[in-house]
């Protein structure tokens, strides 16, 4: 697959880094998944992963729940964070079952005591909003 270690690196994720996934399923974007995987050399960790890690890739759908466990779900992936970790929240596009309007995301970060920064176009089905974490030293 050509350009895998380009859209891999456009997530802000390097060599070495260690990236935590959650909300892993059938849907997700296999070619967003083995970017992530070539642009930093390792495979990607799970939810039980139970040391620090440098990033996080959230999949996130409108059945997942509601607003407040995205809350929830984004201060258990800052926990898990070395500083300055990368967060991303991937959600379906408008249009596709699923779909998530940004500004909920943004909401639940906000509550999170975070904020959204960027958004992309993850994947033909998938957008990514980009979350910065607070620093450990502040």
């Amino acid at each position: 697959m050509s350009g895998s270690a380009g859209a891999g690196a456009g997530f802000g994720f390097t060599t070495g880094q260690v990236i935590q996934e959650w909300g892993y399923d059938e849907d997700v974007s296999l070619e967003v998944r083995e970017a992530i995987e070539v642009a930093t050399g390792t495979e990607l960790v799970d939810e039980d992963y139970g040391d620090v890690c440098d990033g996080s890739l959230i999949w996130w759908r409108e059945e997942d729940a509601e607003v407040e466990d995205l809350t929830d779900l984004l201060v258990d992936a800052q926990a898990n964070l070395d500083d300055g970790g990368l967060i991303w929240v991937l959600t379906p596009k408008p249009g596709r079952p699923g779909h998530v309007r940004p500004a909920d995301v943004e909401d639940a970060a906000r509550t999170a005591g975070m904020h959204a920064t960027s958004a992309v176009s993850a994947a033909p089905t998938w957008s990514g909003i980009r979350i910065a974490a607070r620093s450990r030293g502040r």
